[in-house]
């Protein structure tokens, strides 16, 4: 416990949050719709090979994580693939590849996991940022491979998917938050949900350290402190009984 101002002052601590990660934690939106669905319609899939595509934060780790836990799946980073490994990770005959980045992977261990899953009739789901597809791959078998994955998009998040992001965000912090500070952080931050992860983190921190509630106030400093523009701060008390 640190001392400021002669009020004593607590050091923030490095602990991640725990995010619910079940599905009826998952926050619906049109632009995820494709994407629900198909992990609802399990193990009713088009093909037994399938890609989620989109930005980051978008969704796809509790997608991959509702599917899991229905399919006994493993989770592996996509990073993490080897080819001398590829049995093993398809041992419970359904597997999550997350993260799938050009130029992150070993080209022969994921040809050797598309084949195998195939021949073994395995479920097999990969995330990934941009389609497949696109990628630039030497393996010219691999590339065919992967334009025969059938691709469900996430679409970015609209303003009322993000404002349902915070709320989730802080919930997840257990944090109470009024819905005016919520639609104050919504109408000044980057507008992903990587950007809401991004403030609700330093807010977390900084309500900690300070020993407060987040308020409008407390937003607007910490908006400041990360480069984004608070706008006019807030001059009427809000519902904690600070004056913002």
């Amino acid at each position: 416990m640190a001392e400021r101002d002669g009020r004593p002052r607590q050091l923030p601590l490095d602990l991640p949050a725990c995010p619910a990660l079940r599905r009826e934690d998952f926050l619906a939106a049109p632009g995820n719709a494709a994407a629900l669905t198909l992990i609802d319609a399990f193990p009713e899939w088009p093909a037994r090979v399938v890609c989620i595509v989109g930005p980051e934060g978008a969704g796809k780790s509790h997608l991959s994580a509702i599917f899991a836990e229905r399919s006994g799946a493993r989770i592996l980073d996509a990073r993490a693939l080897t080819r001398e490994g590829v049995p093993e990770a398809l041992a419970t005959g359904a597997l999550v590849l997350e993260d799938l980045e050009a130029g992150t992977f070993s080209e022969a261990a994921l040809f050797h996991l598309l084949n195998l899953a195939r021949e073994q009739q395995a479920y097999l789901l990969m995330t990934a940022r941009t389609p497949p597809s696109s990628f630039s791959l030497a393996t010219a078998d691999l590339a065919s491979r992967l334009r025969a994955v059938p691709v469900f998009e996430i679409a970015p998040a609209d303003d009322a998917l993000l404002a349902a992001v915070l709320v989730k965000l802080f919930a997840d912090r257990q944090l109470s938050v009024d819905e005016a500070t919520v639609q104050y952080l919504l109408m000044r931050m980057q507008r992903t949900v990587a950007g809401a992860k991004r403030i609700v983190d330093a807010l977390d921190t900084a309500a900690l350290a300070a020993r407060r509630p987040v308020t409008r106030t407390l937003a607007a400093q910490v908006l400041k402190e990360l480069g984004e523009d608070p706008g006019e701060a807030p001059s009427f008390p809000d519902v904690h009984g600070e004056e913002d």
